[in-house]
């Protein structure tokens, strides 16, 4: 990454070549720098050039990417070449982990099989991309599609509405569904910037003529405790659990949206059983989806905005034609 910046002489080019978004590759940059203790690139409107420190780092940098890429390329063939009794899974938030790896259980019964969590999904994409994973749950949002990398798969399970998140004591709670533009006019806790999720968000308040204040910073348990609390509001997935202290509505419209995927390797080990991994999966998002009252109830007044993956066919041509392509 460090030296696809110097290369490219600037953030946005260097995060195309790498095929990451621009906030994401910023936030991976100011990480690095944090580590190692100063900046390595003084950005101007004409670029980035690297400072001293830049300098030393890509040196050293040039001088060991040929024998990383000669380790990634041997470690991205072993797993395929191995025999699929491994599987290493990956998944962003959401209700779909427990169903894929029941799925991984039923093809392939004695494999052993790791998981992993990750706040984005595009570092999952790209570790399917290289080997490093068999199978991820992935997600994105209109206008926020994920690229697919050469050789992977982007299978989508279910498109869905997204919820409103409250204190149980708010006057919204009131109400059967939520105006997106009263929404906007409370604090906001979200996402760190480098999930895009946050700017999706962003527009579509702007769409109801509203500018979202984000006050926290937040994802998980954090951002479930500052809402609890009163501190701020935020969005959820229609099958979250709502818990004391919290309140779940829709948001009236269905404004906001988010599509499930989920990722693998043409070359690896689920290619031939991608089909029936889908279905397991789509099971485990249709019980967590009657687990949720406030979901039925939705769904039950709006049918006709429901995912097309509840009409036989829909879903899995437009799967079919990510595949393809």
């Amino acid at each position: 990454m460090i030296c696809a910046i110097a290369e490219t002489g600037s953030l946005t080019r260097a995060a195309a070549a790498l095929h990451q978004t621009q906030p994401g590759l910023s936030a991976q940059l100011r990480r690095i720098e944090d580590m190692l203790g100063g900046r390595l690139f003084e950005r101007g409107r004409e670029g980035v050039v690297p400072t001293s420190l830049g300098e030393l780092v890509i040196g050293r940098a040039l001088a060991v990417l040929p024998t990383m890429d000669e380790l990634m390329n041997t470690a991205a063939v072993a797993p395929r070449t191995a025999g699929a009794d491994r599987f290493r899974l990956g998944a962003v938030s959401g209700p779909l982990l427990g169903g894929l790896i029941s799925a991984i259980r039923t093809i392939c019964p004695d494999a052993e099989i790791t998981a992993r969590g990750q706040l984005t999904p595009q570092p999952l994409v790209d570790d399917v991309a290289h080997g490093r994973l068999e199978v991820a749950v992935v997600g994105d949002c209109p206008g926020y599609e994920l690229p697919a990398p050469a050789g992977v798969v982007l299978r989508p399970i279910v498109t869905e509405p997204v919820f409103a998140v409250l204190p149980a004591t708010h006057p919204l709670t009131r109400q059967e569904e939520v105006e997106l533009a009263d929404l906007m006019d409370e604090d906001w806790a979200a996402p760190r910037p480098e999930d895009r999720t946050p700017e999706y968000w962003a527009r579509a308040g702007l769409a109801a003529g509203r500018r979202m204040r984000v006050r926290y910073e937040a994802e998980g348990r954090i951002l479930v405790e500052i809402v609890r609390h009163g501190h701020a509001v935020s969005l959820v997935q229609p099958t979250f659990d709502e818990v004391p202290g919290i309140a779940v509505r829709p948001i009236a419209g269905n404004p906001i949206r988010y599509r499930h995927l989920l990722a693998w390797h043409r070359d690896g080990p689920v290619a031939a059983s991608g089909d029936v991994v889908c279905r397991h999966v789509t099971e485990a998002y249709h019980r967590a989806r009657d687990r949720s009252p406030v979901y039925r109830r939705w769904l039950a007044r709006h049918q006709q905005l429901a995912d097309p993956a509840e009409v036989p066919g829909e879903e899995q041509d437009r799967a079919v034609d990510l595949e393809s392509g």
